[in-house]
């Protein structure tokens, strides 16, 4: 089989496409013939060094992934020809970046016929930051004020769709060029970044999710109800900002995705009844990838990035 590998850390021209044995599923995995690959912001970050989740090179980068069970000779959850999807092993190496993976199958579920290998594949890390976010830490119910910052983002133009299917109020901040996508999403009010500053006008919130960084977190402590709730997918270890909250008596939810096949099924579910649309900015060909690296480097995307196999 064909897999990007890098041999040394730096920029997107360190990885290069080499073959490899096909993997050999252990028991309860099976193996996945891969047709798209889902691209996260956080894949440049270790292809570049900027921290050692996966130890030094040579690894293969990559999680989220859509395709069909190849081979499933000691579970029985998927049989041989199955579609599936899903964000197997992380933050453990799943070496998604590669014409087939063995996945533990748990890891796993079976792909909505309404979405796309494409669209399934960009989907997983994703999704599962809003499901785990909005659903499992904060717990959404309809009526609540929501504010989803980076609304145009991956998580948050699923973030906004998943808020309301649940029956929240959404509110979001998002550039110009990004209002009408934003809205058309769903989200009920959107705060324009960079004309205004949202903690000035926007107030009586019950959850924010925060997937920008910096000092959002901390400035969206006004903006929050008494008991208000901070999910953050970018300060989860800030114990400063951890302690601000709490001395304010506001809840603060730092979340690290992971694996969740109850999440996935929730996502593929609100797929299936046209809650939920996923939105792919673009698609480059496996030997592409360094390109795709570059346009998620460039920032500002509109939804994710895929590669497909």
């Amino acid at each position: 089989m064909r897999i990007i590998t890098q041999h040394t850390f730096g920029g997107p021209e360190v990885l290069t496409v080499e073959d490899a044995p096909a993997p050999r599923p252990l028991p309860t995995e099976v193996l996945v013939r891969v047709r798209a690959i889902g691209l996260n912001p956080l894949e440049p970050r270790l292809r570049a060094g900027e921290f050692p989740l996966l130890g030094r090179p040579p690894f293969v980068l990559g999680w989220d992934v859509s395709g069909v069970v190849e081979a499933a000779p000691q579970t029985w959850r998927f049989q041989p020809g199955d579609e599936v999807f899903g964000m197997p092993l992380f933050p453990r190496a799943a070496g998604a970046y590669a014409e087939f993976v063995a996945a533990p199958a748990l890891h796993l579920t079976r792909k909505p016929a309404s979405l796309s290998d494409v669209e399934a594949a960009a989907l997983p890390a994703a999704g599962l930051t809003a499901w785990q976010g909005l659903v499992d830490l904060a717990g959404v119910t309809a009526g609540d004020r929501v504010l989803v910052h980076g609304g145009g983002g991956g998580v948050g133009h699923i973030a906004i769709q998943l808020a309301k299917s649940l029956g929240a109020h959404v509110i979001t901040t998002a550039g110009p060029a990004k209002r009408e996508f934003v809205e058309g999403l769903g989200a009920d009010e959107v705060v324009d970044y960079t004309a205004v500053d949202f903690a000035e006008v926007v107030g009586d919130v019950d959850v924010v999710l925060d997937t920008i960084g910096g000092d959002t977190a901390e400035r969206s402590l006004g903006v929050l109800r008494p008991g208000g709730h901070l999910v953050t997918a970018v300060a989860e270890q800030d114990t400063e900002l951890i302690a601000k909250f709490e001395a304010a008596g506001m809840r603060f939810s730092g979340i690290v995705v992971d694996p969740d096949p109850v999440g996935l099924r929730g996502l593929a579910g609100l797929a299936d009844r046209g809650e939920l649309r996923i939105h792919v900015q673009e698609t480059f060909p496996f030997d592409r990838v360094a390109d795709a690296h570059r346009l998620i480097e460039r920032g500002h995307l509109r939804g994710k990035v895929v590669l497909t196999v």
